[in-house]
């Protein structure tokens, strides 16, 4: 019993929080002014439909009680929204605030509708409700939670997937994305777009716009360099690569790794890594990242052979199954080295 109140303990420490009351008005001005900054991860996420934000809106007005806005604080002291988009960016489509419109890509007015309990306010924009009204939607207290910059980005990452509970979620490399701000985000994300690259990867469409090509930018660099520390949670390794990447990263050097591998395999495959007409994942690490440990080692790959041995029994042995564990990660990646060795 000790030990489970000891782990108990150990892990409610990592975590601060505070709790606030700000009213409506406050909340959106602190939109507008930057001090809270929906990341454009979460942005897509806004997609309810008037009616859905036309109710939401009645709740407010009728003072009914409407859960949290969950927030984590940066290092300069801005929020975050980890949870609460669709409420908050509802509020903001609904006042008359322009400049907080503008920083969450929001257009025009919110037109109410479809009201059961507020009929009279069908059909109806916020510059078209008496002032007294106005006063009140604005002077209306929200409950807003804060994760203290206090506690570890590992804890963030945690809360933020747990939060994610949106019809629409985010991906884990969005949840990245908004956690690991800095140079090495901006860095994935501009390599994700390389010409090459997006011609050696395959991904389906429902893929390519949550962040899956910066997960596998990131995956590459993260076997690439630091393989020894992957037990078994691909979702830990990357997240504890990402947050050491952020603090110190040699740009110049990986970058010519990249730009190398990628030309090297875009020039030899021109239908890309594919299995089934796809990019399996497992055989993109494996084919990227052995290339890549060649041509540090080298200055240059073999490439000759490729479009059979990439297909070869051999090989899909090492990346079918139960792959997830080192040993099999070690057995496909020295597989394709001796290939490009040869």
């Amino acid at each position: 019993m000790r030990d489970l109140q000891e782990q108990l303990n150990t892990q409610k420490r990592k975590v601060d929080f505070d709790t606030y009351d700000i009213t409506v008005k406050e909340i959106i001005n602190m939109v507008a002014e930057q001090i809270i900054d929906i990341a454009p991860e979460y942005q897509r996420l806004f997609q309810w439909r008037d009616d859905r934000q036309s109710k939401f809106i009645e709740s407010v007005l009728l003072g009914i009680p409407i859960p949290s806005l969950f927030m984590a604080t940066n290092p300069d002291g801005t929020w975050e929204v980890i949870d609460g988009v669709q409420r908050l960016s509802t509020l903001i489509h609904f006042s008359d605030n322009e400049k907080a419109k503008k920083r969450v890509g929001i257009t025009g007015d919110l037109v109410l509708t479809d009201l059961k309990k507020l009929s009279n306010f069908n059909n109806k924009a916020f510059a078209d409700i008496e002032k007294s009204i106005q006063m009140n939607f604005y002077l209306k207290p929200i409950k807003v939670t804060t994760l203290s910059d206090k506690s570890d980005k590992k804890v963030r990452f945690d809360l933020f997937e747990r939060l994610n509970t949106g019809g629409l979620r985010l991906s884990d490399q969005e949840i990245r994305n908004c956690i690991f701000k800095g140079e090495f985000r901006e860095f994935i994300k501009e390599l994700a777009k390389n010409r090459h690259f997006r011609e050696v990867v395959r991904l389906p469409k429902n893929k390519e716009d949550n962040a899956t090509y910066e997960e596998l930018v990131l995956k590459f660099f993260a076997y690439l360099n630091d393989q020894k520390s992957f037990v078994h949670s691909v979702v830990d390794f990357l997240n504890d690569y990402m947050e050491k990447a952020t603090r110190k990263f040699g740009y110049t050097k990986n970058r010519d790794i990249f730009e190398y591998v990628f030309s090297s395999l875009a020039s030899v495959l021109p239908n890309g890594i594919k299995r089934k007409a796809k990019t399996p994942v497992i055989l993109y690490e494996a084919i990227s990242v052995g290339a890549a440990r060649v041509y540090v080692k080298r200055k240059r790959i073999n490439t000759k052979g490729i479009k059979d041995w990439m297909i070869s029994k051999d090989l899909e042995s090492l990346t079918t199954g139960a792959t997830n564990s080192p040993k099999m990660l070690r057995g496909r990646i020295n597989y394709c080295i001796d290939k490009f060795s040869e």
